[in-house]
């Protein structure tokens, strides 16, 4: 059966194309049939679409690796990039839906200070106003201080994601979400300052509907030693500004971003 084959395509080709076809044919009737199932059945690399949207390395091997590993277990997904102050919103299969600018802390760290969700504003240090790094499990809820719903990434710190808030005007707020530039993005006490729009449409009622996950990229510290399936499809992404050769630490301990009961902590402007 084979010698028929090859004979009729050795016939085809060259009452076709001439001589000139026959090298052509009969390459691809000695070719192994086993390869060419394999390259018909190869499924492509699994990673997250980013469209036409811009983003830096690390948001994109994250985002990668979220799809990749599945750490965000079928729930659509929330990246924050310290370094560029801007948000980026997926869906469950990691496909890009939405991003736009961010205010943050105006402190640079990854940590947390302990009990800083008890304090009053007022005693609330420069230094102590950071955004934490790392992995959240959102909760849509309410601002009794604010009277107004919030997307908390970490209830215990009273930190959480919400509208731009512009009751000082010399802070500038608006002004700065609008700047090319992410270094006059500083500015919060430890929140996500969101525009109106952009959480209205995007971040509340993603987190409002289903479980949501969100990953805040470190600015100290490699990406890896954070979360550690960035280590493992690092590989795969065409740079993440991450330190070679760094063994990766724990994930960051999870926490339900708010209450099963009691008050709401007063959220930071």
């Amino acid at each position: 059966m084979r010698n028929l084959l090859h004979d009729s395509l050795i016939r085809s080709a060259g009452r076709a194309r001439g001589l000139r076809a026959w090298p052509l044919a009969l390459a691809m009737a000695l070719a192994p049939l086993g390869a060419q199932a394999v390259m018909q059945t190869r499924p492509a690399a699994k990673q997250a679409e980013f469209g036409a949207a811009r983003a830096s390395r690390d948001t994109v091997a994250v985002a990668n690796g979220v799809v990749r590993s599945g750490d965000n277990q079928g729930a659509p997904f929330i990246i924050l990039d310290k370094l560029d102050a801007r948000v980026f919103v997926f869906d469950a299969s990691g496909r890009l839906l939405a991003s736009a600018p961010a205010l943050l802390g105006i402190a640079r760290g990854d940590h947390t200070v302990p009990g800083i969700g008890d304090k009053k504003l007022s005693e609330i240090k420069p230094e102590e106003r950071t955004t934490p790094a790392g992995r959240f499990v959102a909760e849509f809820g309410h601002s009794s201080s604010r009277g107004e719903d919030v997307v908390w990434v970490d209830y215990d710190a009273a930190v959480s994601m919400h509208r731009v808030v512009t009751t000082n005007p010399k802070e500038r707020r608006l002004q700065r979400l609008a700047t090319p530039t992410a270094k006059d993005n500083r500015i919060s006490y430890g929140c996500v300052n969101l525009p109106k729009a952009f959480y209205e449409t995007w971040v509340g009622p993603t987190v409002a509907q289903t479980r949501t996950i969100i990953y805040v990229l470190p600015e100290t510290r490699p990406a890896q030693q954070v979360f550690p399936f960035v280590q493992a499809s690092r590989t795969n992404t065409a740079g993440t500004g991450a330190a070679r050769g760094t063994r990766p630490t724990k994930v960051a301990t999870l926490r339900r971003a708010g209450p099963l009961d009691g008050p709401m902590p007063v959220i930071d402007p």
